[in-house]
């Protein structure tokens, strides 16, 4: 009888656990590149930079008797508010503040209207001389506000304006950057969605009301927070127009806390600080319309 072959011992048989898998390989971590790592440090120091004056005032309003002959420091012996309290008792602080956030709002609020409609007629309705209009009126944004001084606070004079929140108003109804910037953006929404309004019935009012402004919010808040820092911050207008203390917005109490000899640096160090905080506070809740409005109406 042939002799029966008995199996090889080199065949590989399955095991009762089953068979085993090799782990998967781990992702190797990518080592940042050279350009991305100075990228990062440019704005590093970039944001040191931007941050530093304002560093610089806190630490100089904290410090007793406080003075910038000595340059920056960024350490306080014995910090104190007291140049905060000479501030809130030698001048109407609060009254002044509530003076310049009454005409920020009103500033803006009158910006946001006649740019907004100014811009929907130069992008969507057809007129002669349109382009050439719009090309007048981006021009004044050349003429700077020194040069008008003159004329407006006659103007002003005539219409009994003088030393009054309509005085202050007037020369910032409108903007003509504002209206360049919503121009921009009212072009960026699709003319299609006005064709079908209009096949439905809808007035021109009705379409600037309940489709192009919804669409052009973060423009809108753009320049909301433009108008209302160059309000804020505005000083040459209202030294020229206002002689009435209960009309001094923040700017002109600050300047009266110079005198002509000595300054108490630590006092108006905290003016200053008590003047950036509350604007500072808007552009941080307001950053992510700002990013979004530039980047849809296509400034770059």
């Amino acid at each position: 009888m042939p002799d029966v072959l008995a199996p090889a011992t080199d065949v590989p048989t399955a095991t009762p656990s089953g068979p085993t898998t090799a782990p998967p390989p781990r992702p190797r971590r990518r080592r940042p590149r050279p350009t991305r790592l100075l990228t990062y440090a440019f704005v590093v120091v970039g944001a040191v930079v931007m941050l530093f004056p304002f560093l610089w005032t806190v630490i100089t309003s904290i410090t007793p008797g406080g003075s910038l002959a000595g340059g920056p420091t960024l350490f306080v012996r014995n910090p104190t508010l007291e140049a905060y309290r000479v501030l809130l008792d030698t001048l109407p602080m609060w009254r002044i503040a509530l003076n310049s956030f009454w005409v920020a709002v009103a500033s803006t609020g009158l910006q946001l209207v006649t740019g907004a409609m100014a811009a929907y007629g130069f992008a969507r309705l057809e007129f002669r001389g349109k382009n050439v209009v719009f090309g007048l009126y981006l021009a004044t944004l050349m003429v700077p506000l020194q040069v008008l001084v003159v004329p407006l606070f006659i103007e002003m004079k005539t219409l009994g304006l003088q030393d009054t929140y309509a005085g202050l108003l007037a020369p910032s109804i409108a903007s003509a950057f504002g209206v360049f910037l919503l121009k921009q953006a009212i072009e960026s929404v699709p003319r299609e969605l006005d064709e079908a309004a209009t096949i439905d019935g809808a007035s021109h009012l009705r379409i600037f009301l309940q489709i192009v402004v919804p669409l052009i919010r973060p423009a809108l808040a753009t320049v909301a927070v433009f108008a209302f820092m160059a309000s804020w911050n505005s000083f040459l207008w209202p030294l020229v127009i206002i002689r009435s203390p209960e009309f001094m917005t923040l700017p002109l109490g600050l300047a009266t806390l110079q005198g002509q000899f000595t300054t108490a640096w630590d006092v108006v160090m905290a003016g200053s600080v008590f003047s950036i905080v509350p604007i500072a506070v808007v552009y941080l809740l307001a950053q992510r319309h700002i990013i979004a409005g530039v980047a849809h109406t296509g400034i770059k």
